[in-house]
């Protein structure tokens, strides 16, 4: 076996090729790459499973800690909740920004992976179009020296009935077509051998285009669900949120699926990667000569061609009917004028004869096959295998970040209900309330009356102050009537739970003037008396 030095495969193919091969029965299997035999389709199977193993577990932990969660009531302080909240908070904004690196490096891998099968089929379809044509010009050949020789010599025959070495060069003649046949029919025809080479191609292309799309669409669901979680702690929606632990769940799902494809598939390429002359020599066994795959598979100068006995003999034989055809035309042209047609037709035969020689002896060359099984290694063996590294890679990443997320974001979930929950134990009518400024955000009416009402209410309690006595200076009296909106009543719109007690119990300070600051409140609170006298009669 010749040593091979223009293809190493890279070290990542025997990294992959060193992974444990077991059956589904645990026994060990042979690493080498035999996709027909079912101990080796059971340890890929088996590589598959695990990833299987893997997703089981990840579900049983996302469902104990999901349950844990609404099960276990937190007791947590005021002080203890913020900083827990925000710690949650920045482990889902981290699981998903490693969500999106994961993504970025899913989109490379599919892509360089996309690239390597594209190579490979490339290779495949232009030896297919190599062995076609020497199909071609073989049995174009024959059927020139089969049906065309013949039928010139046939009638040349009857031209030349009376001359007896006219005679004799026709038999030669036929003689040497007969050898060409021979030789020609020891080529192997690629057609007639039970291995369609643009089949395979075709079923890898149909197959490799699924795959591509399937990935593409696979990143930009996760691409999606990515900024929905974004969108959703942004805005604390846990509607947004549910939807995005829902689609979560999922995509993990199909993320370990996904990586143990492609670790199957990578373990199974690396092991034709590492040794892929013994798996063709195998493939070929009993179809094709082992001398024309070792020729084929290594071309170096020291492999002999198996087709240059043939195609000497071919020349040779051409050579020497021209040779006869020339020295025919130049002596039995002049007796027989008539043989003229016949003997440039056979000429014309043997000159595309001599055409397709040279045609079949450059596709027979080793150096074309040679480059492109070369082409099909390099792009299944790096860019191929590589690719789906990264894959693996996006899996296990995206895998991680969803499992994170989903945990971090249903504790965030569990905060803002909390938070919710203690807002509706609050009443709305209370305009101290903080989710009662949150609702009057939204209802801007309803938002200026509480804002007037409490400005009032506020002022309307300044009334009980009185102003300190002065002997110098004496306060104008008004008898005007105390207005309606000063009632608290009407400022709290009749609920008598705040009626009078504009700031007791509300957690708020009272207010403490200073003589010159009561002076200036009351003279304050004369002007507006003043002005809604008209408006809100007694």
């Amino acid at each position: 076996m010749a040593s091979r030095v223009d293809y190493i495969a890279p070290w990542w193919t025997y990294w992959l090729h060193n992974f444990p091969h077991m059956s589904l029965r645990f026994q060990p299997v042979d690493h080498t790459f035999n996709p027909q035999d079912e101990s080796y389709q059971q340890a890929l199977i088996f590589l598959a499973a695990i990833a299987a193993v893997c997703l089981g577990l990840n579900l049983i932990f996302i469902s104990i800690y999901l349950l844990c969660l609404c099960c276990c009531k937190r007791t947590d302080d005021e002080e203890t909740k913020r900083p827990h909240s925000c710690c949650v908070m920045w482990t889902a904004v981290t699981a998903g920004l490693i969500c999106c690196a994961a993504v970025g490096v899913g989109f490379y891998g599919n892509s360089e992976t996309n690239d390597g099968v594209y190579q490979l089929t490339y290779s495949i379809y232009n030896a297919n179009h190599t062995l076609a044509g020497v199909d071609s010009l073989v049995s174009g050949t024959m059927s020139n020296m089969n049906v065309g020789l013949k039928q010139h010599i046939a009638r040349l025959d009857e031209i030349f009935a009376q001359r007896g070495e006219f005679i004799q060069t026709l038999k030669f003649m036929q003689q040497m077509a007969d050898k060409i046949i021979s030789q020609l029919s020891g080529l192997p025809t690629w057609h007639d051998i039970n291995l369609n080479v643009a089949g395979i191609a075709d079923n890898i292309n149909y197959i490799e285009y699924y795959r591509w799309l399937s990935y593409l669409l696979l990143l930009i669901i996760d691409l999606i669900i990515c900024l929905v979680a974004f969108l959703g702690l942004a805005k604390q929606s846990r509607w947004l949120l549910t939807i995005m632990i829902v689609s979560g769940v999922l995509t993990l799902i199909l993320s370990w699926g996904s990586l143990g494809l492609d670790t199957a598939a990578a373990v199974a390429i690396s092991d034709f990667c590492v040794a892929p002359d013994k798996f063709i020599m195998n493939m070929t066994h009993n179809k094709i000569s082992s001398d024309v795959v070792h020729y084929y598979l290594y071309c170096s100068h020291s492999v002999i061609n198996p087709f240059q006995q043939t195609l000497s003999i071919f020349q040779r034989s051409l050579t020497t009917m021209q040779m006869q055809i020339q020295g025919m035309m130049h002596i039995a042209v002049p007796i027989f004028p008539m043989a003229m047609k016949d003997l440039l037709g056979i000429q014309r035969l043997l000159n595309k004869s001599e055409s397709n020689l040279h045609q079949l002896t450059a596709m027979l060359d080793c150096r074309g096959l040679h480059k492109d099984y070369l082409d099909a290694l390099i792009g299944i063996c790096y860019d191929g295998v590589e690719g789906l590294l990264y894959l693996s890679l996006f899996s296990i990443l995206a895998a991680a970040a969803f499992c994170a997320m989903i945990c971090a974001i249903s504790r965030a979930c569990n905060h803002f209900a909390i938070r919710d929950r203690d807002y509706d134990d609050m009443d709305e009518a209370d305009p101290f309330n903080p989710q009662a400024r949150r609702i009057a955000a939204h209802n801007p009416t309803r938002g200026q009356l509480r804002s007037f009402c409490s400005f009032n209410s506020s002022l309307g309690s300044q009334t009980s102050l009185q102003p300190p006595t002065n002997t110098t200076t004496t306060q104008p009296a008004t008898t005007a009537p105390a207005p309606e909106y000063m009632n608290n009543t009407v400022l709290f719109g009749g609920n008598p739970r705040y009626e009078n007690v504009p700031l007791i119990g509300r957690n708020s300070p009272p207010p403490s003037y200073s003589p010159s600051m009561r002076a200036t409140y009351l003279a304050v609170s004369e002007e507006p008396t003043r002005i809604y006298g008209n408006i809100f009669p007694v």
